[in-house]
């Protein structure tokens, strides 16, 4: 891809987050988005069939960026000792996953589209899919250095989605209770411990 169209759609994703974040994702427009970058329709439909698709790219981008962080995370670990504290490999891993205020308010306005939309259902799963299937080989290698196997690759990596989904909520909802973020990172190594055995 071309340098300047790639800047195009970074700066078109860009305005789309804070659009879809201060505007709610039903409720804003193409228009808007150009707007905020600063472009014109053309260049968004040069680059984007819909607002759906841009949210996609949006969204490939974002997992890039965290199982990068998550990677980065994983390696610290390693200043850990061996065999590897899986606690506190845990806590670094969990403080790398951000729980983001606008990020949330847009991936939970696109979902409930998702959800009234059937097309783009299969869409959303197998993307979810494509990131466990990511994230599992890091969490693996993490385990194994602990002298733990997972027991049950598929059911560890919904149960890590649904405690980030869920405890994000709460962490959001009270941000400056240190309670929850502690409890937060109980659950993941909770989550761990129970779908992996010492080897």
């Amino acid at each position: 891809m071309p340098r300047s169209r790639a800047q195009t759609r970074d700066r078109l994703l860009a305005a789309a987050l804070d659009v879809f974040a201060d505007e709610g994702f039903g409720r804003c427009t193409v228009e808007q988005v150009c707007e905020r970058a600063g472009f014109t329709r053309g260049a968004f439909y040069s680059n984007f069939a819909s607002l759906d698709e841009l949210f996609l790219a949006m969204w490939e981008q974002r997992s890039r960026q965290l199982l990068a962080d998550m990677r980065g995370a994983v390696a610290a670990a390693g200043d850990i000792g061996d065999p590897l504290d899986l606690d506190a490999a845990a806590a670094r891993i969990v403080a790398a996953i951000p729980v983001d205020d606008r990020w949330y308010r847009v991936t939970a306005e696109f979902t409930a589209h998702a959800l009234r939309t059937p097309g783009l259902r299969p869409v959303i799963a197998q993307r979810e899919a494509a990131i466990q299937a990511t994230i599992l080989p890091l969490v693996d290698a993490a385990l194994t250095r602990a002298g733990r196997r997972i027991t049950d690759p598929d059911a560890l990596g919904r149960a890590l989605v649904a405690v980030h989904d869920g405890t994000s909520v709460q962490v959001l909802m009270e941000p400056d209770d240190p309670r929850i973020r502690r409890a937060r990172t109980e659950l993941f190594v909770h989550v761990l411990h129970s779908y992996s055995e010492t080897e």
